[in-house]
């Protein structure tokens, strides 16, 4: 097996949790940034992050780092990586993504040109050819620069694994799948607790919480783009992966998994979404306003993702509704409030000053995830203290 090292990128704000999930697979970390999580591995290791991560973006292969302050820096740093160890003679390479912060170098389309430059003179060397069909397999190349340290990554994934296949449908603003498991990995809740996602839309909340609680792997039902690279990743790695996945799914598990939103139209998507994922059975959807929330048990969680007012007509309605949040949570004996939003207002309208206070971000948005925690149940579960950790 082939070792290596692989680079998962993550929301910011989410690289503890990814970390960990890292680390419940079995690999060591080998470093921690703003955004990403670097670890070692083999084939194995890829096709598993790949299908078991639920937080991650992408699963890259870490090609190489080097220092680059110019562009003639940048092209022998990228024409001195092993290209040929990966890229075959017909193979299709592009540079998909150039990031940059703090460098020199910060124009994306130059940092894509010149490097698909250095590739190709590389690989003329290399194969002894001045021409490339590219008609082939795909090969796209991310790159990061940060502060002139180039860290260059083959993409193994494709489309981000936020897309698990069961989403057909969206909400006008909706949640990333991963995203959406990350903030639910945030807190204590497990499959033997209560769930409700008052402001469900599309239902991506609850459906990640019971793809959870099933055991279904979130990759488990998609393609990847290095399936295609039976060089470097052998079909039957693919299948053993895909068995380990198949074998942890039950879906007899006992859960009470809810999704309200005041928009009937949104509670039909959430229940077709679900039933895409294969967990409709495990949720409860129903066309509910939070004004009417309620709940007849103890120890539950509120996780949700409320309106962020982004339009200046729905920003006056912000304290209403977060002040009819507050009330209805405080009416939930021994209950948990964790919701993501932008609305810096949301604490003094909710009435009370969040436990925790985590800054993500939603793609460039910036947003906070605050947790209004309730008392502890009478019995303390691992994913109690998993979530402490972080």
């Amino acid at each position: 097996m082939r070792k290596m090292e692989l680079i998962a990128p993550c929301h910011f704000g989410m690289e503890a949790v990814l970390k960990n999930e890292i680390i419940d697979l079995g690999y060591d970390i080998t470093e921690v940034a703003d955004g990403r999580v670097t670890f070692l591995g083999d084939e194995e290791a890829l096709c598993r992050g790949n299908i078991f991560l639920r937080t991650a973006e992408r699963i890259l292969i870490k090609v190489g780092r080097f220092h680059a302050e110019d562009f003639e820096e940048l092209f022998q740093g990228t024409k001195g990586l092993p290209w040929e160890e990966y890229i075959p003679s017909n193979g299709k390479f592009w540079v998909t993504k150039a990031a940059s912060v703090k460098s020199k170098l910060f124009s994306p389309s130059d940092i894509q040109r010149i490097m698909k430059k250095a590739m190709v003179s590389r690989l003329q060397d290399k194969y002894h050819i001045q021409w490339f069909a590219e008609d082939g397999e795909s090969f796209p190349v991310r790159v990061f620069l940060l502060k002139d340290e180039v860290t260059v990554g083959l993409d193994t994934t494709g489309e981000s694994l936020h897309k698990r296949g069961y989403r057909k449908l969206t909400a006008k603003a909706p949640i990333a799948e991963n995203l959406a498991a990350a903030l639910i990995m945030l807190t204590p809740w497990n499959k033997d607790r209560i769930l409700v996602d008052p402001f469900c839309g599309s239902g991506t909340i609850p459906i990640e919480a019971a793809m959870m609680a099933a055991g279904i792997a979130p990759g488990m039902n998609r393609d990847f783009t290095a399936q295609n690279w039976k060089h470097i990743v052998p079909a039957r790695v693919w299948y053993d992966a895909l068995d380990e996945a198949a074998e942890m799914v039950d879906l007899s598990v006992d859960t009470d998994l809810q999704g309200y939103d005041l928009d009937d139209k949104m509670v039909a998507i959430a229940r077709e979404n679900a039933k895409l994922a294969g967990v409709d059975k495990m949720i409860h959807f129903q066309q509910r306003d939070v004004s009417k929330l309620s709940h007849p048990k103890k120890y539950g969680f509120l996780i949700t993702n409320p309106p962020y007012g982004e339009r200046l007509e729905e920003k006056e309605d912000l304290p209403d509704l977060y002040r009819t949040i507050g009330e209805r949570f405080r009416a939930l004996d021994s209950w948990s409030l964790c919701m993501i939003t932008s609305y810096e207002q949301a604490e003094k309208w909710i009435g009370r000053k969040a436990d925790k206070n985590r800054k993500i971000y939603n793609g460039m948005m910036k947003t906070y995830y605050y947790q209004f925690m309730g008392p502890k149940p009478p019995r303390r579960s691992t994913g109690e203290e998993k979530a402490e950790r972080m």
